[in-house]
């Protein structure tokens, strides 16, 4: 049986990315004790790798495919295939952030006051692209962690990943610019990619993973209404598309069928049953396949 081998990025992304597997119909079952998690699908073989080793290794055809952020393809300079732009992290389902940060009361205010500085990072080639950019001469080390706490002593200035931004003010750091925006990435071997058995696997979890993407925060709502009701109710509904009425036995009553967002739902419940609605069911998504 052919197989697809498959990086999982174990450490931060890890929960966020077995979870989203879950919502896709795929059940991953990890262990503290082994590095190849198990998945119920025969076709697919899973490894645990760091996020940031993770596209050399899908370079390297070691692995077929892996999940990780764009800013470790770049970082590694990894010519790979991005099959998907899955926009999750680690804590929210949207973008992350790597920014310069200095202390509040530095005098660090633009990327020009960085001349002949110390920079602490992990993400050190895309930093060192980013001055050059900026015609910046400064020290970029390679920070193993605890980053935040490195400035004034250790380091003037930092360039760290960030989704709210809550750490850095923790650490009474100041946001001085963005270095790049980042979100997950279902990367791909480029052989592997023009393998035709394998390309079309992992077009079909891409298509699986999107859809339980497009699902996250959203619901699904039947109820049942007079035809002479009919509009007040679709007045109410604000839809993703136009929503699927469909006869009922009762010529003269009519099903509809929609998707809304769940955090209306509350508020929008009440004034369905006002308009005429009746045996309103709120359901579950898992996957919404556009």
């Amino acid at each position: 049986m052919a197989k697809l081998k498959l990086g999982i990025p174990k450490g931060s992304l890890e929960n966020a990315t077995v979870d989203l597997f879950r919502r896709a119909g795929f059940v991953i079952t990890t262990s503290s004790r082994s590095y190849f998690p198990a998945i119920d699908d025969p076709e697919i073989e899973c490894m645990l790798i760091r996020a940031q080793e993770m596209a050399r290794y899908v370079e390297d055809g070691i692995l077929d495919a892996g999940l990780t952020g764009r800013d470790w393809v770049l970082e590694n300079d990894a010519q790979v295939a991005v099959v998907a732009d899955l926009i999750y992290a680690r804590q929210s389902f949207g973008k992350v952030r790597w920014v310069l940060a200095a202390p509040e009361n530095s005098a660090i205010h633009s990327v020009k006051d960085l001349e002949g500085k110390i920079i602490a990072t992990e993400l050190v080639g895309a930093t060192r692209r980013y001055l050059a950019s900026h015609g910046v001469t400064a020290k970029v080390e390679f920070s193993w962690g605890a980053t935040e706490v490195k400035p004034p002593v250790l380091a003037d200035a930092i360039v760290e990943v960030t989704e709210t931004g809550s750490s850095l003010r923790a650490n009474n750091l100041r946001i001085v610019d963005t270095v790049l925006e980042s979100n997950t990435q279902l990367i791909a071997n480029v052989s592997a990619w023009e393998d035709d058995w394998k390309r079309k696997k992992l077009q079909d979890i891409k298509m699986l993973l999107e859809g339980a993407l497009n699902a996250l925060g959203k619901v699904g709502l039947m109820l049942n209404v007079e035809k002479a009701r009919l509009d007040q109710v679709l007045g109410v509904l604000p839809a993703l598309k136009t929503p699927t009425i469909s006869q009922l036995s009762d010529d003269a009553w009519v099903a509809v069928n929609t998707i809304l967002d769940e955090s209306t739902v509350r508020m929008i419940i009440p004034r369905l049953k006002e308009a005429g609605a009746q045996g309103i069911v709120e359901y579950p998504l898992n996957k919404i396949v556009m």
